[in-house]
């Protein structure tokens, strides 16, 4: 129950950077306000899937090379840092992770940072570290939208 509005009828996963978390491959967060609100009143769980995958913070600057995250699920693009290391599979194990936590808590739907090789929704980064954009999902957006969850980046996010 959630005493401001009654009872819950969604609860979300979110990246944790924008609750506030210096989870960020810099060390910093991309803290929302309105996602920090859904986190006080209880309907929202921060998870940061690229640190659920293992990687330290913070980390080298990663970008999905050869496709999106659906293609790296597919096992036919990586995720490559900008030194040249792969990191796909702490990026698949994260968002493996992230959907689990999903289930556990109930959520219907995830809010995530725009253009994150992991958390990118509809917006990522080109594989090139050149900072040019294309159409696709990050790895665990793809895997969330594929389980059924709804996607939305904060920048869509609306929370009274």
């Amino acid at each position: 129950m959630d005493d401001k509005t009654g009872p819950v009828s969604k609860r979300y996963i979110v990246s944790s950077c924008l609750a506030g978390l210096a989870t960020r491959y810099d060390a910093t967060a991309a803290s929302c306000g309105r996602v920090v609100a859904a986190l006080e009143q209880g309907v929202a769980i921060p998870f940061c899937p690229e640190q659920g995958g293992g990687l330290g913070t913070p980390r080298t600057p990663a970008e999905i090379v050869g496709g999106d995250g659906h293609d790296v699920l597919k096992g036919n693009a990586r995720v490559i840092t900008r030194n040249g290391e792969d990191v796909t599979e702490e990026f698949v194990q994260g968002a493996r992770q992230m959907l689990i936590l999903a289930q556990l808590t109930g959520a219907s739907a995830a809010i995530l940072k725009s253009r994150s090789p992991s958390c990118g929704a509809g917006t990522i980064y080109d594989g090139t570290f050149s900072g040019n954009m294309v159409e696709g999902d990050g790895v665990a957006a793809a895997l969330l939208r594929e389980a059924g969850l709804e996607i939305i980046t904060e920048k869509e996010f609306k929370y009274d």
